[in-house]
């Protein structure tokens, strides 16, 4: 029994970010065809979708602003004129900012993080999920974070931007689920990634030593939970906030 979603189309949002390259690799393997967004690498998209289809699989690149209806209306024409229907959409891009206490966070920082956690997530919906609904099918996937869980100093502007990307995706799993939608969202923990790898820094004893598991996850353990989500597999599971963190959180009953 294994993830086979030969015959789908996935978009990945910040496709070419440490942990959306590893996506789009997964799910390209897993069967996917797969259009790749970006906002400002177009080298890395396009190294992408180069390895996407020496895979075998169909590619396509497209750019947009995550926080404009309108670039990511566009981008959905671009894609569906390119590779067809798509079934699965992975929300992961996200704004970067400057981790700081809430009386030195800016203004535009909140903004910012409403605009590429909520404001991303609700922009997505109102582009694809019509043509789901017309299908009776989808996945619409969010990549949350194991911080809307655990509120430590600094991460003010970036656990209110999930948690406002927490009750999009709970509300939109109620309102598409007669359409057999599902919808999803994966909370990674400190996740290892190539950056990591090439520097050496995969280990990190004060955090790994609160972690159940001892460790931390990899870019490759969050993309195969993506994958599964993507999947047949998964097709009876929505409205659901999956940490994948090795039990550094556990959401309560």
């Amino acid at each position: 029994m294994g993830i086979d979603l030969s015959g789908r189309t996935a978009l990945v949002t910040g496709a070419t970010g440490e942990l959306g390259r590893v996506m789009v690799r997964t799910l390209a393997a897993c069967g996917a065809d797969v259009a790749i967004h970006y906002n400002t690498n177009a080298a890395k998209a396009n190294e992408l979708a180069a390895e996407v289809q020496a895979a075998g699989r169909r590619a396509a690149v497209v750019r947009a602003d995550i926080t404009k209806l309108d670039d990511i209306l566009a981008m959905r024409d671009a894609v569906t004129a390119e590779l067809g229907h798509v079934h699965i959409v992975v929300a992961n891009a996200v704004v970067q900012y400057q981790w700081t206490s809430v009386l030195e966070q800016s203004e535009d920082d909140y903004r910012s993080q409403f605009e590429s956690c909520v404001l991303q997530s609700v922009h997505l919906a109102k582009a694809f999920v019509p043509a789901m609904i017309e299908r009776g099918a989808g996945r619409m996937i969010g990549i949350n974070t194991e911080c809307a869980m655990q509120n430590f100093e600094t991460q003010s502007a970036y656990v209110a931007g999930k948690r406002g990307m927490d009750g999009v995706y709970r509300i939109l799993a109620k309102e598409v689920g007669a359409h057999q939608i599902t919808v999803n969202q994966v909370a990674p923990g400190w996740t290892i990634s190539e950056r990591d790898r090439t520097n050496g820094t995969e280990r990190s004893e004060g955090y790994d030593s609160r972690v159940p598991l001892k460790r931390r996850g990899t870019d490759q353990d969050i993309a195969n939970t993506v994958a599964f989500l993507a999947s047949d597999l998964a097709g009876f599971i929505t409205g659901a906030y999956i940490p994948v963190c090795g039990g550094n959180v556990m959401p309560a009953i």
